[in-house]
């Protein structure tokens, strides 16, 4: 258990998180007003959406599929009975003076999510419910000295509000959870995840106790919409629970807004109940009936999720449990590595190998050990592996693109793979070869040819540099024969130096343990 420590002891951390996630929908929840991010004030509403009288609202039968979709993607029960209401409470930007949203019958109850923590272990996180709701519209404050506007353009967008259990129990915990879901959403194409344009949005609710103790008053940091500011939240949040509670004073229940400049949370109006709601079911739909085929049928339409293809992973290339999970985080990274690895594996494997038996066999350890190279398919893809976590993923970083860019999809990976599998380049000119296919477009081949990469190999020609190398350095090859071994690695640089890198390392620590040795 992960505990805080104050001035009188310690303490037990609470946090349980209600996330905001837009439905990946062209139309709203209820209207047929367009979604799209970034448009005009003002032009994409509905009658609906501005509450004029008259209007009822028709359920979007796409923002639904994405509500199921998701429920069973975070291991939820699917409810075949649920019940819009009305959540009753006045905004400027909320036209009718209510939301509809779900309360007591939501359409998804129940779940879980599995957290990759930093030890390797995996870590159960309860959800309670996943519910539909509509978005309000949004007040402008800034636009004139003395006016407020009102662009209800996001009002009517469907949301999911996925509620989790209180089992997290750290600010490190809370950020894993919302990467892991996210990252589900995102596989399951029903939420982009894009926290800048407020696709997903988070409330963090914390509260402190003495370990073993009841629990204690929680507050509500609303709409926080970044990761690291959800961490930084709950890590203030906690300081200063725990700070009230010492000098002996006592938490209110009340909601909180997070200041992202001062990196601090601070008091926006008291926490209200849901009586204070008055839900009720909204009169104008009625209760939403599903099909318990169709939710079957929406089962077998998943995706691959990040655990099983995680899972698959490390089964089918013997990849560590840590290199499978920075690959499957992201979707396009996972399917940008196995688009690579597959044709390398072909192309270094030769014919005496059928690959493709390993894979359509059931990508098992036991199937990969009848094969006669299973260290080899384990080498190669973890080899593969590191160029996309490590090369791919620097070159997106410094350019600020995605994986899906153009200058990474054309790179020529498998030719570069092949020449460092075949020994015709060194790891270390690999790299170079790397930066120059990145600035020209080439082929792998066609730069070591130009540039005259080729990794040397030829006997002869390494030993005489070796020779060289042993007889400017008489005194260290002295102190190496009296027992400084720690020196090999001194001679192997030197060597590779001489030879601009191109010296195949593994002959030149055969000449020179030979010729140390006298």
């Amino acid at each position: 258990m992960s505990l805080f420590k104050g001035e009188t002891g310690e303490w037990e951390v609470v946090i349980g998180l209600e996330v905001h996630a837009q439905v990946i929908s062209k139309s709203k929840l209820f209207s047929a007003a367009a979604t799209e991010f970034g448009a005009e004030p003002n032009t994409q509403v509905s009658f609906v959406d501005a509450a004029f009288p008259g209007m009822l609202p028709v359920i979007n039968r796409t923002c639904i599929e994405q509500a199921v979709k998701s429920g069973l993607g975070i291991n939820g029960e699917v409810n075949e009975i649920s019940v819009f209401d009305r959540k009753n409470y006045f905004y400027a930007d909320l036209p009718p003076g209510y939301q509809i949203s779900q309360y007591s019958r939501p359409i998804v109850s129940g779940g879980h999510l599995l957290l990759d923590m930093p030890d390797g272990s995996p870590r159960r996180i309860g959800i309670t419910r996943l519910h539909l709701e509509q978005d309000a519209g949004k007040s402008l404050h800034d636009q004139h000295p003395s006016l407020s506007y009102i662009d209800l353009n996001r009002a009517g967008v469907a949301l999911m509000e996925i509620v989790s259990e209180p089992d997290l129990r750290t600010a490190e915990e809370a950020g894993l959870y919302i990467k892991k879901l996210r990252s589900i959403l995102r596989y399951l194409g029903t939420c982009d995840g894009n926290m800048e344009e407020g696709s997903l949005r988070c409330d963090c609710n914390v509260s402190v106790r003495r370990p073993g103790a009841a629990l204690g008053t929680r507050t509500e940091t609303k709409n926080v919409n970044s990761v690291r500011y959800v961490m930084q939240a709950i890590e203030y949040e906690t300081r200063r629970q725990v700070e009230v509670l010492e000098s002996g004073g006592a938490i209110k229940q009340e909601t909180r807004l997070f200041d992202p400049g001062k990196g601090e949370t601070r008091p926006m109006r008291s926490k209200e109940h849901a009586h204070d709601y008055r839900y009720f079911p909204d009169p104008d739909l009625l209760p939403l009936e599903l099909d318990r085929g169709w939710i079957e049928a929406m089962r077998r339409s998943l995706p691959e999720l990040p655990d099983e293809k995680k899972a698959r992973f490390v089964r089918q290339y013997g990849l560590t449990d840590y290199a499978a999970s920075v690959l499957v985080a992201e979707r396009e990274q996972a399917d940008y590595y196995e688009q690579n690895n597959r044709p390398i594996l072909k192309a270094v494997g030769g014919m005496s190998l059928d690959v493709d038996k390993v894979f359509r066999s059931g990508s098992d350890y036991t199937v990969i050990n009848d094969v006669p190279n299973k260290d080899w398919v384990i080498s190669t893809s973890t080899a593969t592996a590191n160029v996309v976590t490590s090369e791919i993923f620097g070159l997106m970083n410094r350019k600020a693109i995605p994986i899906t860019h153009e200058t990474i999809q054309r790179l020529d990976i498998i030719g570069l793979e092949k020449l460092k599998y075949d020994g015709t380049i060194s790891g270390r000119i690999a790299k170079e070869v790397f930066e120059a296919m990145v600035e020209t477009g080439k082929p792998a081949s066609a730069i070591v040819e130009e540039k005259g990469l080729q990794q040397v190999s030829d006997t002869g020609a390494l030993e005489a540099a070796v020779a060289d190398v042993m007889a400017k350095n008489a005194d260290k090859v002295a102190e190496y024969r009296s027992g400084k071994e720690k020196l090999f690695g001194f001679f192997v640089g030197q060597v590779m130096k001489a030879t601009g890198g191109k010296a195949n390392p593994g002959v030149v620590n055969q000449i020179l343990k030979a010729k140390l040795a006298g």
